[in-house]
């Protein structure tokens, strides 16, 4: 092989190694960009919320079938809810540290007109999909966008401290999308854990909010910290976290959830009542932080033994 060949080759080579560069690049980039305008982390949250209902209603495993039908309509409608959510409120995000790196604000969604149709029909395929077979499956899963994006997002965010409390409906509608996937919708530990999670997004947000209160004064969002002193919303934090963690025990009493659920639910409550308390003592962002951390590791820990617990034989 002569040299020109052999240099030909090489160049060749180089070539392609540095488009598979930009390919995986490019191919990360949009696989982030997503992740982030869908706000994927949050949907899994409540996909979880909506995993523990199904299993609530069913008394233990609902089926694959079942599950299957929980997440993939239940993510698509909380993934196109979230993405109206940030197309709405792009403006402000740009006003905040921690979200002024959002694709709608960055420019790496450069021409963001087509966000909201594809939003708008993740949300009502599933709806219409589901509607002639499952209708109360329909209900909570449009009810849910409703209250994210109409209710929480356009009406009170911007004008009320009662936001998240009000807000915190959308986490129930999660959970009865799962008991209403799984046949019974109104099954009683069901209702009782829609209950868990319209009383945890209070504290959950305020403890975010505590830690980005200069942020969220400075785009003008009247969460409750900016409305009242640290230590104020620090208590305002415990008025949740105690109601919480007493309907969280609570749901040991209905059935198939035992001493299995109880023990480890103790732990974590009393742990997060802790965490509180310290916040409450110092409300500083450390604390702060620790508080929203602990908020997240309690709802995963809840729905993990639900469903552990309701799929045990005794």
């Amino acid at each position: 092989m002569s040299l020109s060949n052999v240099t030909k080759s090489s160049s060749n080579s180089g070539m392609n190694v540095s488009g598979l560069r930009v390919w995986r690049t490019d191919w990360r980039t949009l696989v982030q960009t997503l992740i982030v305008l869908f706000k994927l982390r949050v949907v899994f949250l409540l996909l979880m919320a909506a995993t523990g209902g199904a299993f609530m209603a069913a008394g233990g495993w609902p089926g694959l079938g079942t599950m299957i039908l929980v997440w993939v309509t239940g993510g698509s409608a909380a993934a196109g809810a979230s993405a109206w959510n940030q197309y709405l409120e792009r403006n402000k995000d740009g006003k905040m540290g921690r979200t002024h790196k959002r694709p709608l604000v960055t420019g790496a969604i450069a021409n963001p007109v087509w966000v909201p149709y594809v939003a708008t029909f993740m949300i009502i395929a599933p709806v219409l999909a589901v509607l002639p077979i499952n209708p109360s499956l329909s209900f909570w899963l449009f009810a849910g966008a409703v209250i994210y994006v109409g209710i929480y997002t356009i009406w009170l965010k911007p004008r009320t401290l009662l936001n998240v409390v009000v807000g915190g409906a959308a986490g129930s509608a999660a959970v009865l999308s799962g008991s209403a996937a799984a046949g019974n919708w109104a099954s009683h530990g069901a209702l009782l854990l829609a209950l868990v999670l319209f009383l945890w997004s209070p504290f959950h947000f305020w403890s975010l909010a505590l830690l980005y209160r200069d942020e969220y004064a400075r785009a003008d969002v009247p969460m409750l910290p900016t409305q009242t002193t640290p230590r104020q919303a620090a208590w305002w934090v415990l008025s949740h976290t105690l109601p919480t963690g007493l309907a969280g025990l609570g749901l040991a009493a209905f059935q198939p959830l035992g001493l299995v659920y109880f023990i480890p639910m103790l732990l974590i409550t009393g742990d997060l009542l802790w965490r509180n308390i310290r916040l409450i003592l110092d409300p500083s962002p450390l604390y702060a932080r620790n508080m929203f951390i602990s908020s997240n590791i309690y709802l995963l820990v809840l729905i993990l033994f639900v469903c552990l617990d309701s799929m045990l034989p005794f």
